[in-house]
């Protein structure tokens, strides 16, 4: 009886104030949500403490320790930053705020000339104080994400001065982008009438369109060094490979990626007759940095990891980061490239407009899709090595909660990939 007459009341308040009661139920509904999934996963890394026996021919005890300790330390940071993410935004609504940046943003309009009538560029200086507002608060946060949890676990290879210069970089270079595309969204809004909301839609679907064709070439370097992959074996059987599918690659480029960490990643982009391939340093084994610094340290050659005797130089191995050989990193390319074959970076850029949670469905079986068409090209013993490697590597933790893998996971998780690989894996 008591929620019903809550119920009631709340109806009875002024429209305005329905709205923004209902505005704060959502976000808190969404929150608690996400937050109720985040602990039961939080649960299976707390719980699961030994090596599931499916897993213990691929995953070393020690490592499957690491994995689950870094993925604690994530959640813990993830739950607090989450927290203080909800309470700020519930704040700044409770407390007007929002009102308060447009009226700060109206009265530095003033000061250099601009009355109410330029709306637009009042938008714009709201939009430059509420980024600048969310960059600061979100420095402390991002600060020990890098140098507490990510340099604890072995990941963070930033100094101090990289990571404040490159924030700023970020931050001037984001203004750059939003701003003028911003203005131009909402001059659309302003005379596109009754139809206003389908212009704005496709004008959004353009931009999105034209920042994943110049990414690479123009924003990224702004970030990362990019050279061109080293003519040799490796190149030649990339090469090969796109051939044999058709796919119109242009250019491979390695990017170093391990001035920042240790993580591996490689990715395509590109529309038409012009592809390119990125790989990370850290992915491959040969032209890796890290790898580098280490053999330099134990004062051994490349790939004679088995010379030295001292307990140093056999750590120093053991906790090296491996990366992947030419062959599986053929063969993680040939999942990638399964994903354009099957049409599913245009996929996905259409269901983006539609439902993300449907979009991380649709992605987790556009995963195995790509294994499967990676087993085709014949890679299916090197991409489920390359896998175990890459999962190894980046402290993924194998193991996860039902409920939470489905809502939050794009990509399946390592296990299931696995044992669908293994179904049909060359021998």
């Amino acid at each position: 009886m008591g929620m019903w007459a809550l119920l009631d009341a709340l109806w009875e308040m002024p429209a305005e104030k329905r709205i923004f009661g209902a505005v704060l139920v959502f976000s808190w509904t969404v929150y608690l949500w996400e937050t109720f999934l985040a602990q039961r996963q939080r649960r299976i890394y707390k719980t699961t403490t030994h090596v599931p026996p499916e897993l213990g021919q691929i995953m070393d005890s020690e490592t499957f320790e690491k994995s689950r300790l870094y993925q604690l330390d994530k959640s813990t940071f993830s739950f607090w930053s989450g927290l203080y993410s909800e309470i700020e935004g519930t704040l700044i609504l409770l407390f007007g705020g929002i009102p308060y940046l447009w009226r700060l943003s109206g009265r530095f309009c003033g000061y250099a000339g601009f009355g109410p009538e330029y709306e637009i560029t009042q938008s714009l200086v709201f939009l430059l104080l509420a980024t600048l507002f969310s960059a600061l608060t979100g420095l402390p946060w991002s600060l020990y994400n890098t140098f507490v949890i990510e340099e604890k676990h072995g990941f963070n290879q930033q100094t101090l001065g990289f990571f404040m210069k490159d924030a700023i970089k970020k931050f001037v270079v984001t203004q750059c982008i939003l701003l003028p595309v911003s203005s131009l969204l909402l001059y659309i809004i302003k005379i596109g009438g009754d139809y206003f909301f389908i212009y704005a839609w496709l004008f959004t679907l353009v931009v999105s369109l034209v920042l994943v064709t110049i990414y690479a070439d123009y924003i990224a370097p702004l970030f990362d060094k990019f050279t061109p992959l080293p003519e040799g074996k490796l190149k030649e059987e990339i090469e090969v490979m796109a051939k044999s599918i058709d796919f119109p690659l242009t250019k491979v480029y390695v990017v170093e990626g391990s001035k920042r960490s240790s993580h591996s990643n490689a990715y395509f982009y590109g529309f038409f007759k012009n592809k390119r391939i990125v790989l990370f340093d850290t992915l491959l084994e040969e032209y890796s940095v890290l790898n580098k610094d280490i053999q330099e340290d134990s004062g051994m050659e490349p790939r004679k990891e088995d010379e030295g005797n001292s307990e140093e130089i056999k750590a120093k191995v053991k906790n090296k980061k491996q990366g992947c050989k030419n062959e599986e990193v053929l063969a993680v390319l040939g999942h990638e490239l399964g994903h354009w074959k099957l049409g599913h970076t245009v996929k996905n850029i259409i269901i983006s407009q539609v439902l993300s949670f449907c979009l991380t469905v649709l992605s987790r079986r556009f995963e195995f899709q790509a294994d499967a068409f990676a087993k085709k090209l014949g890679k299916a013993k090197d991409l489920y090595s390359a896998l175990i490697k890459l999962n190894k590597d980046n402290l993924g933790f194998p193991v996860s909660d039902w409920l939470f893998s489905m809502w939050h996971y794009s990509h399946p998780p390592l296990l299931e990939r696995l044992q669908a690989l293994k179904s049909t894996k060359q021998h």
